[in-house]
């Protein structure tokens, strides 16, 4: 697989970005059809940066090697995280979020988001970034690393909005471990866009059309 992330531009030199991290076994390629659904043209020209996960063994699916930000190492909660990989992946996602700043794009313009593993690495570095992003995106997924967000949190993304979505009959991520992520970070003081729809493990249009308004509040210029 190609390393270098996919990277969508709806005009010439754009002034926003959103990076979108994929979930397990899959790769950048999943979202270029959501990106290209989405009618950001009141914010300007957008850059959609869809990187690929790092090929690793996945303890539950018997160590078969597949794109996967993270291991997972047993199911139904967060009783055994792969920190280590967790931490490494975040790294990758900070790299990500520099080079956009690199080429001219601040951090208050770009919007990090992701699906499930994805949404998982969205929040874990999202939280932790020492600038203030324009926006924070979690799609079928959960807070990892739970219990040091609090000591790990920084001040810059205190007031970015997130968005968080999710289906009512997800049997990768049960429901409830997401409405715990909302309810968590609502105590926390975290400003929380929630949304349910009747879906499994996916993306809905509804869901779509809710996340393009989002990304249009947070990125108006």
């Amino acid at each position: 697989m190609d390393t270098c992330p996919i990277e969508i531009e709806t005009g010439a030199n754009p002034q926003a970005s959103v990076i979108v991290l994929h979930g397990l076994g899959a790769s950048g390629d999943d979202f270029v059809p959501v990106c290209e659904q989405l009618e950001l043209a009141a914010v300007g020209p957008v850059r959609h940066v869809l990187p690929h996960a790092p090929m690793r063994p996945v303890t539950i699916n018997n160590g078969f090697v597949m794109p996967a930000w993270y291991d997972i190492l047993a199911l139904g909660g967060a009783a055994v995280e792969d920190e280590a990989g967790l931490r490494a992946s975040q790294a990758l996602v900070e790299a990500l979020i520099a080079r956009e700043v690199a080429r001219g794009v601040g951090p208050s313009r770009i919007v990090l988001a992701g699906f499930s593993q994805g949404c998982a690495m969205a929040l874990l570095t999202g939280l932790r970034h020492r600038e203030q992003l324009a926006g924070i995106v979690g799609l079928s997924g959960y807070l990892p690393l739970a219990d040091k967000t609090a000591a790990e949190r920084t001040a810059a993304n205190q007031g970015t909005p997130i968005f968080l979505a999710h289906g009512h009959f997800d049997p990768m991520i049960a429901l409830p471990r997401a409405v715990a992520t909302r309810d968590a970070l609502r105590a926390f003081g975290y400003s929380v866009q929630w949304h349910e729809y009747p879906m499994e493990h996916s993306v809905c249009l509804p869901e779509i059309v809710d996340l393009q308004q989002f990304l249009l509040q947070v990125l108006k210029r």
